[in-house]
């Protein structure tokens, strides 16, 4: 592989692996990872610590999967495998938020990362998932519905939107992955028992 590739796919995954909700909750002295979901998240440290730490949270998560992905379209703008490197790229993002080298490898559940992630590469599709995140976190109360509903319609949007197979592909690998990390939330979904956002309630 290229060296500038390999250095894009390695940066890719520290910058992903950025814990900002940790960094940012540290000034409260509570740490995040033993309290309420334990999640490193933007909607633990919301609930945790308010609002507008939650946003910063959600903003930082965003930009680092947003941000590789740039920074990588511009320094490969003319090699060959341009779409094989942004793609795993991105999937190095995803996967350095959910397993950060400076956690030991024990991270959040990439939602805001991999949407940053699009924003870059299918700007549309992520607008309208974003869109049935809000619409379902609204209508249920629930975070973890939103994330999950959410992340499932990128890949009808990006169908729809017909963009090239590789940017369906890496999307279904980020979906699979989330899903994955919401396992838990699935089954209390499922049996009744997952806290709703309404009664800022840590699940």
């Amino acid at each position: 592989m290229h060296f500038t590739a390999l250095a894009c796919f390695l940066g890719s995954y520290l910058v992903g692996a950025i814990p900002f909700g940790l960094l940012l909750s540290r000034s409260s002295g509570i740490d995040i990872r033993t309290q309420g979901s334990r999640n490193i998240g933007a909607t633990n440290v919301a609930r945790l610590l308010g609002k507008k730490m939650g946003a910063l949270t959600l903003v930082g998560d965003l930009l680092k999967g947003l941000l590789p992905m740039l920074v990588t379209g511009q320094l490969l703008a003319a090699y060959p495998r341009r779409d094989l490197v942004i793609a795993l790229c991105g999937a190095a993002t995803v996967l350095g938020h959910m397993f950060p080298v400076y956690l030991r490898f024990k991270g959040g559940k990439g939602v805001a990362t991999g949407l940053g992630t699009f924003f870059y590469l299918a700007p549309v599709a992520a607008l309208g998932c974003l869109l049935v995140f809000l619409v379902t976190v609204s209508l249920s109360g629930f975070v973890s519905l939103g994330s999950l509903l959410g992340s499932l319609s990128m890949l009808v949007l990006l169908l729809v939107l017909q963009v090239p197979a590789w940017k369906f592909w890496l999307a279904a690998f980020i979906v699979l992955l989330i899903w994955g990390k919401h396992r838990q939330n699935i089954s209390r979904l499922l049996d009744g028992s997952e806290k709703s956002w309404r009664n800022k309630a840590n699940g």
